[in-house]
Parts: C-alpha cells; structure tokens; sequence
C-alpha cells in the first residue's frame, strides 16, 4: 500500500524557508529598517511634555 500525499516529509519545506531567508538576507536592508537606523538616537522632550500636559487637561492623573 503507498503512503498517503500528507506522508511526507517535511524537509524540504524547512530548506526552502531556509534559502528564502538567506536571500533576503544577502538582498540588502529593508527601507524601514534603514530609516530606524537613520532617526536619532535621542528624542527632545518637548513631545512628552505636551502628551503629559494633554493627559492632565483630560482629567487622567494616573
């Protein structure tokens, strides 16, 4: 009796992920993770301030 068509190993499924993902990999950075690297490291505080000011005016004190 043959084996079933879901009989089959799962190999090659994990060598094809594994190929893919060289690839991209070797393709180059994504644009998105390039404009991560590109923001600077630290943030002014004039942003929070405003947040937290917006936070009290709304009546959330916690």
């Amino acid at each position: 009796m043959s084996r079933h068509i879901s009989d089959q190993p799962r190999m090659a499924n994990t060598i094809r992920l594994r190929e893919f993902t060289r690839q991209e990999r070797q393709a180059g950075m994504h644009p998105a993770i390039g404009s991560l690297h590109e923001r600077p490291l630290s943030r002014d505080d004039k942003g929070r301030k405003t947040v937290e000011y917006l936070r009290i005016e709304r009546g959330r004190t916690a």
